[in-house]
């Protein structure tokens, strides 16, 4: 453990010793009805995670209605802050989607898969350099986005995160040490090689509101929001209800249950499936 450093796995705590907690909301791309090829990875499993901006524009009225805090970089965020988070890199982050955050006052959190930048559908790094200036924070999201991460060798999760990191720094000319994990394969070797890499605010997609700290990396939960999330329910989401993540929580356990024994083949039913979802 370096000096000054927190204990291995444990819950992040205030000086007072209570517990800090974030809720974190997770996005991906925004865009015009029909529209959803000009952002993003192109897959009907990448689409699930796509808005339209009407669906988007009810989602921040909604949220704006129950939160108690306002959206602030991670950097700045005290306990029981309110994030709003942006992964993949899509094009959509600045035709439309930062402008809506600004509108509201707020400000996003945008994770870039480096090895897509520049490339039909996903930001520049001018687009990059724009969005920072704006306020908003760009973290890292990998190099490739791999489709298992947790299953990397130690090689290939050093390359994602460091070679990712030093791409954005060079675009940005400032440290980066935020970033978002992949397709929602969370482990303790993807946690570890991420804080060697520098990063220190790690975003998962375990819908939890616990902050962990683990060898010094602060480790932040998220609930994802797919087409079919209602304002409604992103909104209870933002408020801190006690179902909606409740549910989110056993749908997400019992996913992983199906990962775990179903391995690589998982992947290949998951894709068959939603290939026929209208």
């Amino acid at each position: 453990m370096e000096a000054g450093g927190e204990e291995t796995d444990h819950k992040c705590r205030r000086g007072t010793g209570k517990i800090m907690k974030a809720t974190v909301l997770l996005y991906h791309d925004i865009t015009p009805i029909g529209q959803f090829e000009i952002s993003g990875f192109q897959s009907p499993d990448a689409n699930i995670y796509k808005l339209t901006l009407d669906e988007f524009d009810r989602h921040l009225s909604a949220v704006e209605s129950r939160a108690t805090l306002p959206m602030t970089l991670v950097n700045d965020a005290g306990d029981d802050s309110l994030m709003i988070t942006f992964d993949d890199g899509g094009k959509s982050a600045v035709l439309y989607t930062a402008e809506m955050l600004e509108q509201h006052g707020w400000r996003g959190h945008f994770f870039v898969t480096t090895d897509y930048i520049d490339s039909t559908a996903f930001m520049t790094a001018a687009d990059l350099r724009e969005l920072r200036s704006r306020g908003h924070l760009v973290g890292s999201h990998s190099c490739s986005h791999p489709t298992r991460m947790s299953h990397c060798s130690s090689a290939q999760l050093q390359h994602e995160w460091s070679d990712s990191i030093r791409k954005l720094e060079d675009i940005l000319g400032e440290p980066v040490t935020a970033a978002s994990i992949p397709g929602g394969y969370y482990g303790d070797n993807v946690v570890h090689a991420a804080r060697d890499a520098g990063i220190r605010n790690l975003f998962t997609s375990e819908p939890v509101r616990t902050v962990k700290v683990i060898n010094g990396c602060r480790v932040l939960g998220r609930f994802s929001i797919q087409q079919r999330t209602s304002s409604g329910r992103a909104a209870s989401l933002a408020g801190g209800d006690f179902w909606p993540p409740f549910q989110q929580r056993l749908f997400w356990e019992t996913k992983k249950i199906l990962k775990r024994v179903g391995g690589s083949a998982w992947l290949q039913v998951r894709t068959r499936v939603l290939a026929r979802r209208p």
